[in-house]
């Protein structure tokens, strides 16, 4: 299947992006503006490139959407060849450390120099500059320093990753992908590019600006699992059903706390004090005693369609036959896979999943053909080892 943008629908349909290979959130990044339409080339190691059939796509998702070509970025003429891709593209992102980049000779200066209307985009866990600005890490510890992972978990135990949600797709992917895009309108009309430096540890930083907001009124404790929003509300929280399933309930409104209670038949039907923090170890206590006699099943038909703020907790292999999820169409099948589709939605330039995941280096000929290099030239960079 072809992804070339002739043939992509979506928002960002014209746009062109050179994705230095990496892992994790710079793939999540591109994904992410592919799925809008904008074409990605993705720029693998050549020495990524392995035998594989072309007949069956690669596995990882995170990559799909968009073509690979392999190249070797310590071959002067592989350098040469990036940069020439660079000179018709509307942003580049890359994920390495920094000052990497530059010693490849492909950093922001020299890119700029051959294309000023160049969108830069790079993605770090600490940043380009910065006391750790060179050291190693994770999305574990770009989240615990920024303040993120510390009130995740429950009241005396210790704080809980969730997963790699928080750093490398909310703080960092996504922060990256809304600057580029934010890039991209300003060079259209400033006609100069820039460089746009997406920090992990400032995506998740400022992931938490309501809490902050919450500790400034006074109405959040330091101390994880004592808050309304961390567990520490028995009308925010999970409980266990009889099948060892769980159930979620969000009941903070007036409202929909009154219809917890008159479903649930907590306090014997009478709402106890909402807000009464002392309480809530003990009514927590009882609503998972009352939650623990029926399936989850069960409770999902006795309280569903009661704006109640309820939810049974599915796995992800459940997830995609819910009703609701199944209606909205929210996961789609590429190529066999089943897999989360695009978003959001556009009600008029709707975005798409152009292709499954290619192999590394699986469109080498036919992509920098379409970016503008001739047969010979690509033959002679083959020669040459600078492309594989």
């Amino acid at each position: 299947m072809s992804t070339t943008s002739t043939n992509r629908t979506g928002p960002l349909a014209g746009v062109k992006v050179v994705e230095l290979a990496g892992i994790g959130p710079g793939p999540f990044c591109a994904m992410l503006l592919a799925d809008m339409g904008a074409e990605v080339l993705r720029v693998d190691r050549a020495g990524a490139v392995k035998g594989f059939d072309p007949a069956t796509p690669s596995a990882d998702l995170l990559n799909r959407g968009r073509r690979s070509v392999g190249v070797d970025l310590k071959h002067p003429d592989g350098v040469e060849t990036v940069l020439g891709l660079v000179e018709q593209a509307d942003a580049l992102i890359e994920g390495f450390r920094p000052g990497v980049t530059e010693r490849l000779g492909l950093g922001p200066d020299v890119c700029l120099a051959r294309n000023p209307r160049l969108v830069y985009g790079r993605m770090t866990g600490w940043g380009q500059e910065g006391p750790w600005a060179l050291e190693a890490g994770h999305d574990i510890n770009y989240i615990a320093l920024a303040g993120a992972l510390d009130p995740c978990g429950r009241v005396g135990e210790a704080p809980v990753p969730p997963m790699n949600l928080v750093g490398d797709f909310g703080g960092g992917a996504m922060f990256l992908a809304f600057g580029v895009v934010c890039g991209i309108l300003e060079a259209r009309g400033s006609g100069e590019g820039q460089v746009v430096d997406a920090a992990m540890v400032d995506g998740a930083a400022l992931l938490t600006t309501m809490m902050h907001g919450m500790m400034a009124m006074g109405i959040w404790n330091v101390e994880r699992g004592t808050n309304m929003l961390d567990t520490g509300a028995f009308f925010y929280e999970v409980y266990r059903t009889k099948d060892d399933k769980f159930v979620s309930v969000g009941s903070i409104e007036p409202q929909f706390y009154a219809a917890l209670v008159e479903h649930t038949g907590l306090g014997d039907g009478a709402a106890p004090p909402q807000f009464d923090r002392a309480s809530w170890p003990q009514l927590k206590e009882q609503l998972a005693a009352i939650f623990v006699t029926k399936t989850r099943d069960e409770w999902c038909e006795l309280l569903e369609g009661h704006d109640i703020c309820f939810a049974p907790v599915l796995t992800m292999a459940e997830a995609p036959d819910h009703p609701h999820m199944a209606a909205r169409g929210t996961f789609v099948e590429v190529a066999g896979v089943r897999q989360p589709g695009p978003a959001p939605r556009f009600s008029r330039t709707p975005g798409a999943v152009a292709s499954p995941p290619p192999h590394a280096g699986q469109h080498t000929d036919e992509a920098l053909a379409d970016w503008g290099l001739a047969a010979e030239r690509v033959a002679a960079l083959r020669a040459s080892g600078a492309i594989a």
